[in-house]
């Protein structure tokens, strides 16, 4: 069969979701082409003699911007079979078949996709399949030439990506891993992680980015996993994304972590205030966070933060309040600019709408947006969200430095310009990725 694998948008990074399931399908004997939308057009001819065209839509912003792709696609080659899978394809499903998709895929998507192409129905598990996974193949994608790089000590590194693990054993109310995944994780096997890392570094990777939802749900996964890593390429570095629950249980580990090459560790704090983080079910609380941050800095590791700074409960003080954290925990320099202007967002099937209040808020669910619209209580906050991402889309095309973002948008939220020395270390010290993170 001759099988088209579409990425719209995934972080600027080589695309695991076509990798993978390539490895899949390319063993059954399928001709397979794997296009990445962010850095390639849409090739027409293949289109047109495609039997199977599959978008891979790991998150919001892959999803509608698959919508225009699909229209395109349909166009091109009416008698093609669509299929949308990832997270997002099961939690906007409705909206995908009016699309003309005929077949949802959720998490453990490649067995699935498998049967697809092998003629047989697929019909996805309430809880999604353990597999047993194969190595991707990554052929046919771009190099890593042409993707975002690694920038560390002023050396602009080539990234690659993998995943060690998928799902996760928590239930914070506004992931969109929880309604596919309900509370389960599913392992990667060691092999074939690190096949997979063998590839990328032999195509040129030079730091490795694991995608887990959590690295440490798995921990003694986690742990054999970097040190078998750094054993074989020990000039090879990684990030990985870790909650500040696990930063703090699985404290013991963290130097392993260093020790192994880990420039940095993502972590969604989300917000500094305590009921918040409980509206959000995130398992910590504001004086959690401020110990990982001395824990991580103690034993040497750096902490990226993301935020989600504006939701229907943020006031203007906690506004204040939480660039005022940033301030005093010395960490402005390691928030990406873009974190501090981010809104709640709601997809289909989340957990937030079990709160009352948000269900009282939210009107109705917008189909081509992929969300529920909310609006605040107090318009001055919406007001200020309105003009805090623009203010960082802007500094970012300036390329300004994120302190002197940073510094804007305290002046635009106090009114006058800090006059503290924030004492920040020199931004060259701060790894981080070019690009900005975004869902």
């Amino acid at each position: 069969m001759n099988i088209v694998l579409i990425s719209t948008y995934d972080l600027g990074r080589q695309p695991f979701g076509l990798a993978s399931p390539a490895g899949w399908l390319r063993q059954d004997g399928h001709s397979v082409l794997c296009v990445d939308l962010a850095i390639s057009h849409l090739p027409s001819l293949e289109i047109r003699t495609a039997e199977l065209v599959a978008f891979h839509l790991p998150m919001h912003t892959a999803t509608r911007l698959a919508a225009g792709a699909i229209a395109k696609v349909r166009l091109l080659n009416p008698a093609a079979a669509l299929c949308c899978y990832g997270l997002y394809a099961p939690l906007n499903a409705a909206y995908l078949r009016k699309l003309g998709v005929a077949t949802i895929l959720g998490g453990e998507f490649e067995g699935d996709l498998r049967r697809l192409a092998s003629g047989f129905e697929t019909v996805p598990a309430a809880v999604p399949e353990r597999l047993q996974f194969k190595i991707p193949d990554r052929s046919g994608l771009p190099g890593f030439a042409q993707y975002p790089k690694l920038l560390a000590n002023g050396e602009r590194r080539r990234a690659g990506y993998t995943e060690a693990s998928r799902g996760c054993k928590h239930f914070c109310r506004h992931c969109p891993v929880v309604p596919v995944y309900q509370g389960q994780f599913r392992v990667v096997q060691q092999d074939i992680v690190l096949a997979d890392v063998r590839q990328q570094v032999a195509a040129g990777a030079q730091h490795i980015s694991f995608g887990d939802p959590d690295f440490l749900n798995g921990p003694a996964h986690a742990r054999r996993i970097v040190e078998a890593l750094h054993r074989e390429f020990p000039a090879i570095t990684y990030d990985a994304t870790i909650k500040i629950e696990h930063l703090l249980k699985h404290r013991d580990l963290l130097p392993v972590l260093r020790n192994t090459g880990c420039l940095f560790v993502i972590t969604a704090v989300e917000s500094v205030q305590d009921s918040t983080l409980e509206k959000l079910d995130k398992g910590h609380t504001r004086r959690d966070f401020v110990d990982a941050v001395q824990v991580c800095r103690e034993i040497g590791l750096t902490l990226s933060p993301t935020f989600i700074p504006f939701t229907p409960w943020t006031t203007p003080d906690d506004y204040r309040d939480l660039l005022a954290t940033l301030a005093e925990l010395d960490l402005i320099e390691n928030v990406a600019p873009v974190q501090l202007g981010l809104r709640l967002l709601i997809p289909a099937g989340s957990r937030l709408l079990e709160l009352e209040e948000i269900s009282r808020q939210v009107e109705d669910f917008d189909e081509s947006a992929l969300l529920y619209r909310w609006r605040h209580a107090d318009p001055a906050m919406d007001e200020l969200a309105s003009r805090v991402l623009p203010l960082v889309n802007d500094g970012q095309r300036a390329k300004l430095s994120r302190r002197r973002i940073f510094e804007d948008i305290w002046e635009l939220v106090n009114g006058v310009a800090p006059k503290e020395d924030f004492g920040l270390m020199p931004r060259a010290t701060i790894p981080y990725m070019e690009e900005p993170w975004f869902c």
